[in-house]
């Protein structure tokens, strides 16, 4: 039996639901995005969500709204995919990278000892779907140590008065932190709707505003959504929508909007996501149920002490085994057609970030995490028949690898 590692949920109402937006002849940015919108803020309990074409376009928007330049630094984990620290790098700052815990996220620790009086935003990523401790990072922020450091420089950062915290939450969208759901737990997160996520788009991101309430999200709304579209002040649906066809271009933005066709996607995803989640939970379950009982196995954390994964990726390591090891142990897994995976290498071994002059021996936990970590399947078709495959599959590749080892 073949296991893909995550195909997207396409059925024939996500067909059916492209096809009535082609139908209707409205295929770029219009009704369907902008209910999407709204749809979204309703389930993550924000006033405004903005879509865009992508997650990475989301957090770039957001640093240069908040003013993120040449000369400020910006703080991630060193455990992350490259677009988190990308972005940073697109807006001429500096990425800090801090070590991460044992549940793969940011150390609240690490984030205290690297702040600087240059830092301007910290982003945390919740990795896997596992919220990361925002009460914790929310008290580093809020110390009056850390807010005397701030140098606030232009509106937004002398209207917030401290470092921003800016969530990528690429992996976490409908986990839970004591409470309350991703997109309110940080002042700004941003989602991603790429097509391995639990809700996909096919491709696509959401910024979802949490900010104090000294901003109007209505007015940050409106701004980033021009900024999507070149800076230009009205898009086709408003073109349409009136007898004015005069627009202008208050700045040079990008071209990062959200489609129709995207959005009607989304949207199909959105309205069946509790039974999404409650599949991936029963996987992860399942997953747990088997390896729970192998002393070589770690199991990720994802519901406990009021805290709920989005059970996006399950990270399962392999206790005492180095890269070589573990790169085995994937092999043999391939060899029997269960398609497995790694998230993420970390960025000092990248060689964009490697050549910048980052060690990854400086973030050891991080490294500890990496080299023992395969991502299992995870995915709502996923049968309880293909679960066994890969349990079995997997146990068979690791104590062969192991015992061949010792």
């Amino acid at each position: 039996m073949k296991v893909p590692f995550s195909p997207p949920r396409i059925d024939e109402h996500t067909v059916e639901a492209v096809a009535e937006v082609l139908r209707s002849g409205w295929i770029t940015t219009g009704p369907k995005t902008k209910q999407f919108e709204h749809d979204l803020a309703t389930y993550c309990g924000v006033e405004r969500v903005l879509c865009l074409n992508s997650a990475t376009a989301g957090l770039e928007l957001m640093l240069r709204w908040f003013g993120v330049g040449p000369g400020d630094e910006v703080i991630v984990p060193a455990y992350t995919y490259c677009a988190t620290a990308n972005v940073v790098v697109h807006c001429g700052a500096k990425p800090v990278m801090v070590d991460v815990g044992a549940d793969f996220n940011m150390s609240p620790e690490a984030l205290r000892a690297a702040i600087t009086e240059r830092t301007k935003a910290v982003m945390p990523v919740d990795i896997g779907g596992w919220p990361c401790d925002y009460d914790a990072i929310r008290k580093v922020l809020n110390d009056d140590k850390v807010k005397s450091m701030f140098k606030p420089a232009g509106e937004h950062q002398e209207k917030l008065g401290r470092i921003l915290l800016l969530s990528d939450a690429a992996h976490s969208f409908g986990a839970e932190y004591k409470g309350r759901k991703a997109g309110t737990l940080a002042d700004v997160s941003v989602f991603s709707f790429h097509a391995v996520k639990n809700l996909t788009a096919a491709e696509g991101g959401a910024i979802a505003f949490s900010l104090p309430e000294v901003f109007k999200s209505e007015e940050i709304y409106r701004y980033l959504a021009i900024m999507s579209l070149h800076g230009q002040t009205k898009d086709a649906l408003a073109k349409t929508s009136g007898s004015e066809w005069r627009y202008d271009v208050i700045d040079a933005g990008y071209k990062c909007n959200m489609t129709d066709i995207q959005a009607a996607i989304g949207a199909l995803e959105l309205k069946r996501y509790d039974e999404t989640l409650a599949r991936r939970k029963q996987i992860f379950e399942q997953y747990r149920d088997v390896f729970g009982k192998k002393n070589w196995a770690i199991i990720p954390p994802f519901e406990e002490d009021g805290v709920r994964s989005s059970f996006h990726v399950f990270l399962l390591r392999i206790k005492d085994v180095n890269e070589e090891i573990r790169d085995a142990i994937i092999k043999r897994i391939i060899e029997q057609q269960v398609f497995v995976n790694v998230h993420f290498t970390p960025l000092p071994l990248l060689t964009v970030y490697r050549e910048r002059g980052y060690k990854m021996a400086d973030y050891p936990v991080a490294y500890e995490q990496f080299k023992s970590e395969i991502s299992l399947p995870v995915y709502f078709d996923l049968t309880d028949e293909a679960i066994q495959r890969v349990t079995d599959v997997v146990v068979e590749a690791v104590e062969h690898c192991i015992v061949k080892v010792g």
